[in-house]
């Protein structure tokens, strides 16, 4: 029993850590972000990777670089693991986020203009904008663990950015920054979740249609590669 609760807090803490990370990254594109400058938000979109850069370099839990890796393991640990890691995330995200917040106003005014914005969008647009972020917050963490380069993330996370598509977890920063708690708000949040775990789920979900190349280079003979050679 004593075990399981460690391991329950460790899974929680190491989510809490990516959620400051990533509110760290988040105050940064806010203290850049100037609608009046139309360059700004460039600036804030290429520091913001710094943030992910960390949390993979650590080891930290984020819900939305896990999700797409869970069809490679999906047992009733790997699932209890996620759902802990978004936890962590939200607490972390909350809790640096009121307190940016108060000690910025400055940020927590960018914030809630940022964050109103959102709201306003509608639930289709936040859920295909998320599901697009999904996709490459995939790509980005895929590339780090398989081709162990970081060229993914300081590419891929600006694109989502300057894009304009929704990440679940800064946006968890964002509204908690800017004050605004709602049931509207709790509802958007959730849908942007969905819409990131449905995009990070695509690319891996393609792949189990295509075994084929694996078992091809499984069967291929050594006479073959020779002759090859």
């Amino acid at each position: 029993m004593k075990n399981l609760v460690l391991s329950v807090v460790s899974k929680i803490v190491d989510g809490f850590l990516a959620g400051m990370m990533i509110s760290l990254g988040g105050a940064v594109y806010l203290a850049c972000y100037d609608p009046s400058t139309p360059y700004s938000r460039f600036i804030g979109a290429f520091l913001f990777p710094l943030a992910l850069l960390c949390i993979c370099w650590r080891g930290y839990a984020l819900y939305t670089g896990k999700i797409g890796l869970v069809l490679e393991k999906h047992t009733k640990e790997d699932v209890s693991l996620l759902l802990l890691c978004l936890l962590g995330n939200a607490i972390g995200t909350v809790a640096f986020g009121y307190l940016i917040g108060w000690v910025l106003p400055s940020l927590k005014e960018t914030a809630f203009t940022l964050c109103s914005a959102k709201l306003e969008q509608g639930y289709l647009f936040g859920l295909l904008r998320a599901f697009l972020c999904g996709i490459l917050v995939y790509l980005s963490i895929d590339v780090f663990k398989n081709n162990h380069t970081i060229a993914g993330i300081l590419f891929c996370i600006p694109a989502f950015i300057l894009s304009g598509y929704e990440h679940s977890i800064a946006d968890m920063f964002y509204f908690a920054a800017s004050g605004i708690a709602s049931g509207e708000a709790f509802l958007y949040l959730m849908l942007i979740v969905a819409g990131n775990s449905l995009g990070a789920l695509l690319i891996p979900s393609l792949k189990l249609l295509r075994p084929r190349e694996k078992k091809e280079a499984a069967e291929e003979s050594p006479e073959e590669v020779s002759e090859e050679k």
